[in-house]
Parts: C-alpha cells; structure tokens; sequence
C-alpha cells in the first residue's frame, strides 16, 4: 500500500471534516495472475532511466485510483476523495473494472495523458497537413492512437492553384504520417497507431483501396473506406454513383458500384484491409450534429469522434460479474449495476484530470465529455453459464447485458449532471429534450487486448481465440498455456492429460480431438469453430445498445471465398453494424506466396519458349586476402539468437558473412552455416551486396509477424536484414571501410535497418502466436499488441 499517498490526502482534507482513515483490512487484494503481472511489469509500472522497477503493481492501482479521484475536488473542494480512491482501487484490483492503457500508465505521473483516442482533421492546404503530422507527433509521443479521413484532399494529378502545380494525392500524404509515426514509436512504451479513411466517392478511391497490397507499405496505419447510403444502394441495384471533388463538391465522374466494392472485398480477403465504415449510420447516431459531422474513427474504428476530439475507454469485465450457486452460475445483475456506475464517475474524472496534448483537443473534448464504457470476458461469462457463442441465446443475452449497461450508464450520466451540469454541448443535441446528461456518449466496445491479459479474462465480445497455446521461452524453449477454464473444466472433468493439451494446443480448437466430452466441445467454441455469420450476428447485438461503435474482428478460415467476405459485409450493412475488420486465416502471409506464385507462372512461361542460349563467360571468386575487417550484428530469430559477421577486404569491399545460432545445432547451425558460404562466395564472385538483400529479404519460415525489432521472419532474412543495416551504414560514411575506427564510432545508437516488413503471425517482441481480435493484433504471451 502507498501510504505516502494517503498521508498526502488525508492532510489534504478540510479541518472541519473527520476523515475516513485508509485500513488495509477492507480494501480488496490484488486478485491477478502470472501472465497479467508479467505484462504489467513489462509495459507499466514505473521505472528510472536504467530500467529499474520504481513501483508495485499495488502502488500503481493506488497511483491511478488516487489520481482520478482527485478530479472530485473540481465540484467539490471538500469531496472525500479517500473513499472514492478506494472505490476507484477497489474495483481495479479485483479486476471488475480497468481503464484504458494510457490512463493505467500515465494518470499520477509527470505526463498525465490519460486517452488512448483522438481524430484530428486533414484540410486540403499544407498548413493543414503539416499541422496535423505535428500534432500526431505529440499525441503518439504521449501514447495515444489518431484517426485521419484525407477524403478532404484533391486527388493526385490536380491542379495546385497556389503553385500552378499538381497534387500527389491524399496517399502520398499518408506515407509522410507514416514515417513520423515509425520515427516516434522506437522510444515509446506504447506504440502510435493510425486510421487512414477516405470517402468511397472520392476520385482515388480505387488506389485507395489497393494503397496496401504490397504488405511492406503503410504499417502503421489501418485503413478503412467510408461507405454511403447512396453507394449501398448503388451496389444493390447494380449502378453507377458519383465520383465528387474534394476541391470544389462537384461530380467529376461515376463509378460502377459492384465493381468499387468487389475490389473492397477482394483485398479484405486477401490481407484483411481495408475495413468498411458505414459513414451515414455513424452520422445518423452522432449525439451532437450542432457541433459537426464525424468522418473519421479512432485507429480500431469503434470510436467515431469530431475533429479535435478524444475519448477515454474502459471496460467492465464480465467474467468477474458472475455468483455461483447450486445449479452453476447466474449473472449477478446488482454487481453490474454498482461497477457500471463506478465506472462513469471514473471516466467522467479521466476528463478532468487528463492533461491533453493539444490545446484544441481539450476545448473539444470537454465540449462533449465523451466517454466510452465497454466490455470483456464476454466469452468466459458464456462458458460459465454454459451457453455457446454461436448460439441464438448468446446473442440474445448480448442484447440484455448491452441494453442493461447502456440504460444504467446513461442513467449515472444524468446523475452525476444534476451535480456537475451537463455536457456544454447538451443544447442542440440529441438528448435536448430531456435531462440533462453529463456526456454525450457512454458505451463503447473497445480492443481489450491487453488490459484483458491484465484481468485474466477473454477479449472484449470475441470469441475465445484459442483454448490452448505454445509461448517461445528462453533460446527456443516451447511452453504449452491452457485457458484457465478450460483447465479448471479439465480437471473437474478428468481429460486434463498433457497429451490432450498438447493435441488442443497444436489444433488451437477441440475439433477433432477425442476424449473430450461433448458438452464441454459444445460450450468451448475458438474463433475458427465459429462461422463469419455468428461473429457479425453478435456484433450487431452489441451494436444495437451501444453509443459509438463496436471493435470486432470477423474471423474466416483460409479456405474461405471472396463471395463469403462479401455476404459478411452485405449483412453487417443490414443487421446496423457501423463497421466491419475481417481476417482470412493466413491472408496475410499467403500475400509472399502469392507473389511468389505469379513469379513461378512467369518463369514457366517464359522456359516453354524457344531462346537462344548464349554462355556467360564463368568469374571465379576473387582470393581472400589474410586480414579482413567487420562488424557482427545480434540479430533475434525464431531459432533462436543469430549472430552475423559481415567481413570486408582491404578495399572496403563485403567478401563474406560468418553466423552463428545462439545454442542451437543440428538442421539450424548447418543451413546458417550453407547461407553463409554461398553468400560469400557471391560476394566474391561480383555479385551485388544489394542484389543478396533482395533475394533474401522477406523469406520466412516461422509464418510470423517476425521477431525483434526488425521483424525478422526466417534466419534468410536476419541475414539480408544484417546485410541491408550494413550497406545502410557505408551509405551513411561515404564508403568508408570497417578498418576505419573514427568512421565506426559514428554508427548512431539508434541507426536501424530499412525497408521493413511486417507480416502478422507471431508477436515481434517475443515470438508467441498472435490473436486477430477486437480489430486489432495482440499476443497475448507478453501483451504486445499492434494497435497500443
């Protein structure tokens, strides 16, 4: 316990009032496990300039608690704010309740940017661009995530009337935001995310869609088309819409809809982008038309806000909103009810004690004191009460727990007005006619990845991803984690053998797996079990009782066809969902296959055609002399720690690579061993460095996001990897050779390799699967997740 806290605000408290003294015996202890304290000491807890742990998990819920308490003092400056402290502790620590991560991380701290979503506007001008590239410079810097639509910038080839010259285009546009975000994330605890959106009737609409078919581009945005009415209606009746200029509103042109949509659909199913936004329903629910159009979301698209506006998330966690009783398990109503209010009054405090990184930001945001409640542990409260998720009962529970929260939320909103006035801008929206209410929006299903690692509980309403997997430990250490129902169900039940582990942890699902009884395969469905039909159908449950929008990833198998992607996104449109994020098993990763199928198709095509041979004359590989110079770069694979040497002769020239693998042997240490030999034998035989990198570069093995920081995806491509860093670095000195000691000196320490490519698959900080969940990526062995 912080007692230094206390002892501050119990002097704090006015003479006149006796305060309630802090006693550990009725605060709750911290109820959390091994996987959440391991991400909390990695990602969260306090720590000097040398890494060190200033703090306890304990002290950092006393940290947050008694921070956003202290926001009371702004209505009332004899408030109690210890009691309320508690209440806020109280329910963080028996995991009822959590914040989002940059509220966790950041409330009673020197930065004191408590949210984790902000939309800024893109006018056509380059003021306005650059403005808003600074602007997401700050906000990643404090660790929140940005939401752009460029459907506001003339499209590439249009006349520049300032300069007489043509525009690049709002894709152009988006690469400048990209590598800002990629130079500001290296130092960051929390990664920057973005959305980039651009209206469907805009004139680069179709270079839009495909601005990220080539996997290495444009990583750190997810990118998504906001869809119309009139262009729905289009698709249905198969006809052409308007194209319309940014620039001045007028129509330049028209479009056949089907075909503007199957290519959305097409590259959705080919690597999961873009996502679709229906704009108008999102407009049709926005509580405060007075104040602006939305047209843009937050980077996981369940949050649309105005321009200027950021929202603070936090979720309820279900699973803990159960009592057991004779017959099993039943909702306990009253529970829910006590952490929903709970939980308004701390996220309506988070406004007020959130130091915004942008001055108009605040002015917006406290305009409309947007808040955004949601859930998780959805599936975990399934199971206990014995109900599939791809059941009619599931969803309807979903539409009564979702009615229950958002009635009982907006009801602690007008609570909370009648003491501190409602939202500025009540007068004009949605909610004019009645009481006032302190916020315009109250629910929201967020991305819980990681805070629901933290809790120990399912992601937000998604399906369990998988009742078992393998964690990479140490030098290539396999660990094998089971979902804690599923093992507490095991055991109860007796099927909790290690070789049924195993079997369930290479299948991901108990499909197929024998001795396992058939209620319990009922009951403990994955993501895969599920078809697209159910997730969207649950989806649409949630949506229909929430204020702002859901974050759901619809989930096919590989096998599944461009036709089903496409029956998914007509039924989101009907069922009222205001987005869709679908992921094909493996899409993104089958994209290098692809590729490499095309090259293959082309290759014989080309031998079946009659060619004169002509002999290249035969280069012997130049001698090695007796000295070389090199530098040797640690490079983090799925096998384990490579190790590269890279060796120049006297002339500065690269003539070989030594490796070496960590502690591995066998197959490992001998394929390292052959690459490296007929490298060096290329480069001596005239063959370009660049060219080696090119071949090499992107091969994998593992089917991973990639490891480490350059995201390594196969010991191939450590090497090209290592090579590319090295050529970067004679770049950077002119040439000069390694036998220069001055010259390598002045190698940066944060000097890095280029041309990054990201692929999804395996977690990039410790090897571990990744789940494709919430509209996001996230690991959930050691929390990494790609939207924050």
């Amino acid at each position: 316990m912080d007692q230094d806290m206390y002892s501050r605000l119990l002097k704090a408290e006015p003479a006149k009032k006796t305060p309630q003294k802090a006693s550990a015996e009725n605060i709750p202890a911290i109820d959390i496990g091994e996987n959440g304290r391991r991400v909390l000491e990695k990602r969260y807890l306090k720590r000097d300039s040398e890494g060190k742990t200033l703090e306890t998990i304990e002290e950092m819920f006393w940290r947050v608690a008694s921070n956003i308490a202290e926001g009371d003092r702004k209505f009332d400056k004899n408030a109690d704010v210890v009691s309320v402290a508690k209440e806020f502790y109280g329910m963080m620590a028996s995991l009822e309740f959590m914040p989002n991560s940059p509220t966790l991380m950041n409330a009673g701290r020197d930065l004191q940017q408590l949210s984790a979503c902000f939309v800024l506007p893109v006018e056509d001008s380059m003021d306005s661009i650059f403005e808003a590239v600074k602007h997401t410079a700050l906000i990643h810097k404090s660790g929140g995530g940005t939401g752009f639509s460029f459907s506001r910038l003339r499209p590439s080839g249009d006349s520049v009337g300032s300069t007489s010259g043509i525009s690049s285009g709002p894709i152009s546009f988006m690469t400048v935001f990209d590598s800002a975000t990629e130079a500001i994330k290296q130092g960051g605890t929390r990664r920057g995310a973005n959305m980039g959106i651009l209206r469907v009737d805009h004139p680069d609409i179709m270079n839009f869609i495909t601005c990220k078919e080539d996997n290495s581009k444009l990583n750190n945005f997810n990118i998504s088309v906001n869809i119309t009415e009139d262009f729905m209606k289009a698709v249905e009746e198969n006809e052409e819409y308007d194209i319309v200029s940014p620039r001045d509103r007028k129509v330049v042109g028209t479009r056949n809809a089907r075909e503007v949509f199957d290519k959305i659909v097409k590259m959705a199913w080919r690597n999961g982008e873009p996502g679709i936004i229906f704009i108008d329903k999102m407009n049709e629910n926005n509580p405060t038309p007075n104040a602006g159009q939305i047209e843009s979301t937050n980077p996981c698209g369940e949050q649309p806000l105005l321009p200027y506006e950021s929202c603070n998330l936090g979720s309820v966690n279900l699973s803990r909103m159960l009592r057991k009783t004779e017959e099993g398990f039943e909702i306990d109503w009253a529970r829910l009810e006590a952490t929903v209010g709970k939980a308004v009054h701390f996220l309506d405090n988070v406004i007020e004690m959130n130091r915004y990184p942008i001055e108009q930001i605040e002015k917006v945001t406290k305009s409309n004191r947007k808040i955004g409640l949601g859930v998780m542990g959805f599936a975990d409260m399934l199971i206990r009460l014995g109900i599939p998720y791809n059941s009619e009962e599931a969803v309807e529970l979903a539409e009564e727990l979702m009615s229950f929260i958002q009635r009982k939320g907006r009801e602690f909103s007008i609570e909370l007005a009648a003491d501190r006035g409602g939202f500025p801008n009540f007068k004009g929206s949605i909610y004019d006619k009645g009481e006032p209410v302190r916020n315009a929006t109250v629910t929201t299903i967020a991305p819980t990845g990681t805070i629901s690692i933290i809790s120990g509980c399912s992601s937000g309403i998604e399906p369990l991803f998988a009742l078992a997997f393998t964690r990479n430990v140490m030098e290539g250490t396999e660990l094998i984690e089971v979902n804690p129902i599923f093992e507490e169900y095991a055991r109860e039940r007796g099927f909790d053998s290690p070789e049924i582990m195993k079997e369930v942890a290479k299948k991901g699902s108990l499909h197929d797996v024998e001795g396992i009884p058939a209620d319990i395969s009922r009951v403990f469905v994955t993501a895969h079990d599920i078809s697209p039909e159910w997730h969207i159908k649950m989806q649409a449950a949630f949506q229909k009782y929430t204020d702002n929008a859901v974050s759901k990833t619809v989930n096919f198998p590989q096998e599944a066809t461009i036709e089903d992607v496409a029956s998914v996104y007509i039924m989101a449109y009907k069922l009222g969902c205001k987005g869709v994020t679908v992921y094909r098993d493996g899409s993104r990763d089958a994209q290098v296959l692809n590729i490499g199928s095309e090259k293959q198709a082309k290759a014989e095509e080309a031998a079946q055609a009659p060619v004169m041979v002509e002999h290249a004359p035969v280069h012997k590989p130049r001698e090695r002399g007796e000295v070389a110079f090199g530098i040797t770069r640690k490079m983090k694979t799925g096998c384990g720690n490579l190790y590269i040497t890279i060796n120049e002769d006297e002339e500065g020239r690269p003539c070989e690579i030594f490796t070496q693998i960590g502690k591995a042997g066998g197959c490992v240490s001998s394929q390292c061993e052959a690459m490296g030999r007929m490298t060096s034998l290329a480069l001596r035989s005239g063959v370009e460095a660049q060219e080696i990198v090119t071949q090499m570069r992107g091969i994998s093995c593992h089917l991973p996001v990639g490891f480490g920081a350059g995201k390594v995806s196969s010991c191939a491509d450590a090497m090209a990897q290592a090579m590319d860093w090295y050529l970067g670095y004679k770049r950077q000195t002119g040439g000069v050779a390694m036998n220069d000691t001055s010259a390598l000196n002045s190698l940066p320490k944060n000097f890095t390799m280029s041309h990054e490519v990201l692929k999804r698959g395996a977690c990039p900080d410790c090897g571990s699967a990744v789940e494709h969940a919430d509209g996001c990526l996230v690991c959930r062995g050691c929390g990494y997740s790609e939207c924050g």
